[in-house]
């Protein structure tokens, strides 16, 4: 897909692009960022809310990925608030550093996985700054948070983020990649946004992201909506938005 009328195939200098991905393709391209990056060094992963739930139903195995990439020899750790499964470490992201690193140790990480975790946090922005700081220099984050989503209080739920308010959050990180992900189990579904082959962050692209995103039916068609669903619905908007997420890939710089 793209914009500014382009013919199939074409693609003029300077053009904003709609491109289709999965949310798949964009783990293995963060995973061979990460292999690029540590050479023939096993690399160190640190995953942010590993605990596997039985309500995930469409989380992924992000252990058995790295495994699978990697080989053996590669160290994963997953940090949860509580004991469970696929949990290596008990502790709060949010933390003071000093906790942190006494829970992680002081060897920094290559990759550090943190999807669906930063909207049930009480403090983002001190997650974010932990985050970075878990890094090593040239290593890279891998963040997913709701744009648009259901309430979901596991523990509990804070905050909406775009991929703007991610960068802000993040700011000690080089943009490497932005994607917008579906939410739905067993459709992977991805977007990237593009000009000339790099990730377009300027502001002005949200009117394509509402373009593309947001669904405004008229009043017989939001009653028709409405009158379908199995339990009441309180009729507020003929706006609506899918379940939605941010996903942001980005390389700490030495700064």
């Amino acid at each position: 897909m793209a914009g500014g009328g382009a013919t199939p195939g074409e693609q003029r200098p300077g053009e904003l692009r709609v491109v289709g991905t999965s949310v798949a393709r964009e783990i293995d391209l963060v995973l061979d960022r990460v292999a690029q990056s540590v050479g023939k060094r096993a690399p160190r992963v640190l995953q942010v809310g590993s605990r596997t739930l039985v309500a995930d139903r469409n989380v992924r195995n992000w252990r058995k990925l790295v495994a699978t990439r990697f080989g053996p020899k590669a160290r994963f750790v997953g940090l949860d608030l509580v004991e469970g499964a696929n949990v290596d470490c008990v502790a709060d992201i949010c933390s003071d550093r000093r906790t942190l690193k006494g829970k992680l140790g002081e060897e920094p990480f290559d990759l550090a996985i943190c999807c669906h975790v930063l909207e049930h946090t009480r403090h983002p922005a001190r997650a974010a700054r932990n985050i970075e700081q878990a890094l090593r220099p040239g290593g890279f984050a891998f963040v997913a948070a709701a744009w648009s989503q259901a309430f979901q209080a596991t523990p509990d739920d804070y905050w909406r983020f775009s991929v703007r308010g991610l960068m802000l959050l993040f700011g000690r990180l080089e943009v490497a990649s932005s994607f917008y992900s579906g939410g739905d189990v067993g459709l992977d579904v991805a977007y990237r946004i593009e000009r000339d082959g790099r990730p377009e962050l300027d502001p002005r692209a949200g009117a394509v992201e509402q373009g593309l995103f947001q669904l405004v039916l008229d009043h017989e068609d939001n009653r028709a909506v409405l009158a379908r669903q199995a339990t009441e619905r309180l009729p507020v908007s003929r706006t609506y938005l899918p379940s939605l997420f941010v996903n942001l890939i980005g390389r700490r710089v030495s700064r």
